[in-house]
């Protein structure tokens, strides 16, 4: 059992790191805007990312899946701690990297090392995505901020109870969010541990089925919350203020935006309901918050004229978001070496 929770601990490293870096990015520009105390926003992302990464966190892992395949406890062990120490090293840079393209590239790693072949399809629906996210973003972000300067311009409400609007509509979307990345992020966090889970399922008086792999999901849950709490402060500003300075108003749209696009690609009812309409599928890919904040930050701006756009911190964010699973797979090629030759823990079979 000791070893069993030894080789979870990266994934429950990760999952810290995760909450550190993404998560809260749900909660980042409503706490950056002074609307919600950052306490209450880590509470209710804590609570709903925990229900989110339980109730719908298996689409997205079914996608890692079939990018590798990672079949032994010390592999899954050395894949998500590779990860983890290059999500940690960018969150020490305060930069709002993706754990979805760490997790990616410690896969990959683990693939060369391997001698699996990566399935370039697979990959490449991941990397469109990367790119797709933050600019749906973007675009709801300015859809939504061009319907709300009409609404506000045309309400007559007195400006204390629009601000009490404001914030209850942070909170609810907020939770939404949460949800949302617990389904789509957990996968991130505990996917690659799903084919070698140590885990039975198991039933509750014969009704309620608990899978092995929403123990793990579970687990990578918590930590997440975890790391919601005690470190996620330094990436919310720099996302939620440093891009651009956001109000109440302007901070509610890019919660909403970046909510549904987290949403959309973590939404197995969505797609079955685009099979059923015979319409095309929405791949069910883990997305980074980050990048989904990062493009709804930079489509308020648009939609505001881009003058007080700040493109340093952008060029900084997308180095990031450039190195980060470059040098996940480098890591974790040198630490499954280490681990198999070293540590005499085999890998792979």
């Amino acid at each position: 059992m000791m070893a069993v929770l030894f080789f979870l601990s990266s994934g429950l490293f990760l999952g810290w790191s995760l909450g550190a870096n993404d998560a809260a990015n749900v909660f980042g520009t409503a706490v950056a805007s002074r609307m919600i105390k950052f306490t209450t926003a880590a509470i209710i992302c804590s609570v709903f990312v925990i229900i989110g990464s339980v109730a719908g966190g298996t689409g997205a892992s079914i996608t890692l899946g079939k990018l590798g395949s990672i079949n032994t406890l010390a592999g899954a062990f050395t894949v998500a701690l590779a990860a983890a120490f290059t999500v940690l090293l960018m969150t020490r840079l305060t930069l709002p990297v993706s754990t979805s393209q760490a997790v990616v590239g410690a896969i990959i790693g683990w693939n060369f090392f391997a001698g699996v072949n990566t399935d370039m399809t697979v990959l490449s629906k991941i990397v469109g995505t990367w790119i797709f996210s933050p600019i749906l973003s973007m675009i709801f972000a300015i859809f939504l901020y061009l319907i709300a300067r009409v609404y506000v311009r045309n309400s007559r409400l007195h400006l204390f109870r629009q601000d009490s609007r404001t914030r209850v509509a942070l909170i609810v979307l907020g939770a939404f969010g949460s949800y949302s990345l617990g389904a789509n992020n957990i996968a991130n966090v505990m996917g690659v541990f799903v084919p070698s889970s140590p885990f039975q399922a198991y039933s509750i008086d014969g009704f309620i089925t608990f899978s092995a792999a929403q123990q793990l999901f579970l687990l990578g849950g918590i930590a997440i919350a975890v790391g919601v709490f005690t470190y996620s402060r330094r990436v919310m500003e720099t996302v939620g203020s440093n891009i651009y300075t956001l109000s109440p108003i302007t901070a509610l749209i890019v919660v909403a935006s970046s909510s549904l696009v987290l949403f959309i690609f973590s939404s197995r009812e969505l797609n079955e309901l685009l099979m059923f309409l015979s319409l095309p599928q929405i791949p069910l890919v883990p997305v980074s918050s980050s990048q989904a904040v990062v493009g709804a930050v930079i489509g308020i701006g648009l939609a505001k004229g881009g003058k007080n756009i700040h493109l340093d911190v952008i060029g900084r964010i997308s180095l990031g978001w450039v190195s980060t699973p470059v040098l996940s797979a480098i890591v974790a090629y040198i630490s499954l070496f280490f681990m198999q030759n070293v540590f005499m823990n085999q890998v792979f079979q």
